[in-house]
């Protein structure tokens, strides 16, 4: 880790940050604002948002990209809706861009005010079977985090909170943040795309198609090759201990 990386580290906990944080997630789910991200508002408001974005191009991707870095940071319950939405309004290239982009930037503020204003106090609350993950996530940390991007099994939010706690690299987390939603993100993109069939058919997107075996079976294939460098060094230790050990 670097000396600009430990120098992120805090000292003791900042409750006062934290509080104004929490206060603000509180008044965003008391006045409704994650209700607005849903795929209902998509669906009835879609033909109007297609033709104020086509007028409105960079202003519509801006507000857009904003937007998402919000609800990543805030933890609202809408970007699967909005990575659709994305998708139909963008098409799926551009919407690729600025989903990541979005959601790595989103992550990448998590990450922060975690390590900021959390880190201290779980420090102090880890147990022996978390420092030893602790240890093997700070040996291969990239590694790690492209393999919890990568497969969909893990809650967006939750990876962007722990690898602050395990006191990972801040540059090894947005590279494994950045490539690893790309797979992710463009399935979703791409099913956004076609929305506009579906709701003049007056269907809805099928959800779990990043299910579909032909979809998760290479992302799977991804994740696992990501943990190929970390087999490879035990099962080198290991031969060096054995060596030794002769």
């Amino acid at each position: 880790m670097s000396k600009r990386e430990k120098n992120i580290r805090p000292a003791s906990g900042r409750p006062g940050p934290l509080a104004a944080i929490l206060v603000a997630i509180t008044v965003v789910f008391a006045l409704g604002v994650d209700e607005q991200f849903s795929l209902e508002n998509l669906r009835a408001h879609h033909q109007e948002l297609l033709l104020w974005t086509k007028k409105n191009l960079f202003l519509a991707g801006f507000i857009f990209f904003i937007s998402y870095v919000l609800v990543v940071v805030f933890f609202l319950p809408g970007a699967t809706w909005m990575t659709l939405g994305g998708g139909f309004l963008f098409g799926t290239i551009t919407a690729m861009v600025l989903v990541v982009t979005a959601a790595t930037t989103g992550a990448m503020i998590v990450f922060l005010m975690a390590r900021y204003l959390l880190a201290s106090y779980f420090h102090t609350k880890l147990d022996a079977s978390i420092l030893k993950l602790k240890a093997g996530f700070e040996a291969s940390a990239l590694n790690y985090m492209l393999f919890l991007r990568l497969v969909p099994l893990f809650p967006f939010w939750l990876v962007n909170i722990v690898p602050a706690f395990l006191d990972m690299p801040f540059r090894k987390y947005v590279i494994g943040t950045f490539f690893g939603i790309i797979p992710g993100s463009a399935v979703y993109c791409s099913i956004g795309n076609g929305l506009g069939e579906v709701f003049d058919r007056g269907g809805m997107p099928n959800l779990d198609a990043i299910f579909e075996p032909e979809i998760l079976a290479p992302m799977i294939a991804l994740a696992l090759l990501s943990l190929m460098p970390i087999g490879y060094r035990s099962l080198k230790s290991s031969s060096a201990a054995a060596k030794a050990d002769e």
